[in-house]
């Protein structure tokens, strides 16, 4: 592997383009008119213009971004997240170019993309699941039959993508085809799929997904679990790693499951398996897998002193997986903020403009994974993440304690952001006590 073109911006962008200069492998930078002032422009060996602002028209046009690669003369195409990156058609077209797909099979993508597929895989390997439905429907009728046998109340989910959209509870059976109405128009809209499936709704549940990782010689592993139950709207705000709430037996049991299902379906690169766990009962369920990098993977790498884009690189040339084969163990704590730009006394509302002033804390055990900087205009057509703040300590307490200095002394100007809101968060006792769930935010903060 020689060159690497990067179909991403932002953060993770620029995130990619260090790894690559760790491997010693050249990387090619694709931007849109609005990103010409992007650091990841500057910051990649070479950088190509890929079209007008509209992610459509840019960042989702994969047949630009395929011919710009064999251009370039690429031999691999890392998709970051979000956009392009859990399209099967995408990775299966770069692979029939020559380019390697820095990610996992396509047919694993389809597979786990497909929500009722996953469960059932999840399923038929031993993976405990949410009660709900065998199938996704795009009839309410047929759908409300299943959902009576189920149960109320009822969570419907898309079929396809994820974030929250396309998703509704009916809490009893007279507001089930109104919920299925909004649900399918919604991930229709979002995703060009609007058939959802059907689950049980759990009350007070837990976040909890196992960061796996797979290479082409058969080898599969876990890199432990991170926590993000801090959510609003289905939207994580926060992520933290180890989680605060399983014991050792019950933290073994979920990331040996998530190994076991990756394992199954011959998993290549790193991938996220996603599960819910219910904070009464002590049980945990499979939701989904999502076959990508996550945003929030800098807590996995905190923890076990890795570097999961280097190793995605190394995957996808071929090598074996760099890590120990043995059992991670997490050293300390790990914690990560969201800094977006959006106002929280507006609804959080979308905050987009010019930063007069971008100086982020310099501490020890602080990492910042951002593209921005004083004078940086941010645009208005893509998501409002302009920063991540992680932070390590030794254990959760000097964690929180590290993250809430850290954010006193972050100094943003220009634009709102989220941070006001995250230094609420960090300072209501059922965070330090680790007593939320994840309609936590939305129950405990009205402004929310």
């Amino acid at each position: 592997m020689k060159r690497v073109l990067i179909a991403n911006r932002g953060e993770i962008a620029l995130r990619i383009v260090r790894a690559c200069r760790r491997r010693g492998v050249q990387s090619i930078a694709v931007y849109s008119d609005a990103d010409e002032n992007s650091p990841h422009v500057w910051a990649a060996d070479e950088a190509v213009r890929i079209g007008p602002a509209a992610a459509s028209r840019s960042y989702l046009d994969g047949g630009t971004i395929l011919e710009v690669a064999k251009a370039m003369r690429c031999d691999a195409l890392h998709p970051g997240y979000g956009f392009l990156s859990e399209r099967a058609a995408f990775a299966a077209d770069c692979v029939a170019a020559g380019i390697a797909f820095v990610g996992p099979p396509a047919r694993v993508i389809e597979l786990m993309g497909d929500k009722a597929e996953a469960r059932r895989t999840a399923l038929k390997h031993g993976v405990p699941i949410v009660p709900g439905s065998e199938d996704a429907f795009l009839d309410a009728a047929a759908a409300a039959v299943v959902a009576k046998s189920v149960g109320f109340p009822i969570l419907l989910k898309a079929r396809a993508g994820g974030g929250g959209r396309g998703m509704r509870v009916a809490k009893e059976p007279d507001a089930f085809v109104a919920a299925f109405a909004q649900a399918t128009a919604e991930a229709e809209a979002a995703f060009g799929d609007g058939a959802v499936y059907l689950e049980r709704f759990i009350g007070r549940i837990r976040h909890v997904e196992v960061q796996v990782f797979g290479d082409t010689h058969g080898r599969v592993t876990h890199l432990l679990e991170r926590d993000c139950s801090v959510q609003r709207r289905h939207q994580k705000l926060i992520e933290e790693g180890p989680s605060p709430v399983l014991d050792e037996p019950t933290r073994q049991a979920i990331c040996t499951a998530a190994a076991k299902l990756a394992s199954a379906i011959g998993y290549v690169g790193a991938g996220t398996v996603e599960f819910i766990y219910d904070t009464e009962s002590g049980a945990f369920y499979f939701i989904e897998m999502n076959t990508r990098i996550q945003v929030e993977h800098p807590v996995t790498e905190m923890l076990t002193d890795t570097d999961l884009v280097a190793e995605q690189l190394g995957v996808a040339a071929g090598e074996p997986l760099s890590f120990p084969d043995r059992p991670f163990e997490a050293s300390g704590h790990s914690i990560e903020l969201r800094i977006n730009a959006e106002d929280p006394a507006r609804n959080f509302m979308p905050s987009p403009g010019r930063l007069t002033c971008w100086r982020p804390p310099a501490m020890p055990g602080v990492r910042i994974d951002s593209h921005a900087y004083r004078g940086y205009e941010i645009p208005p057509f893509y998501d409002s993440l302009i920063g991540k703040l992680i932070v390590h300590g030794e254990d959760r307490a000097a964690c929180i304690s590290r993250a809430k200095e850290a954010l006193d002394c972050f100094e943003v100007a220009g634009v709102a952001t989220t941070i006001p809101f995250l230094q609420r968060v960090l300072a209501a006792p059922a965070f330090v006590s680790a007593k939320v769930d994840t309609r936590w935010v939305e129950t405990e903060f009205a402004d929310a």
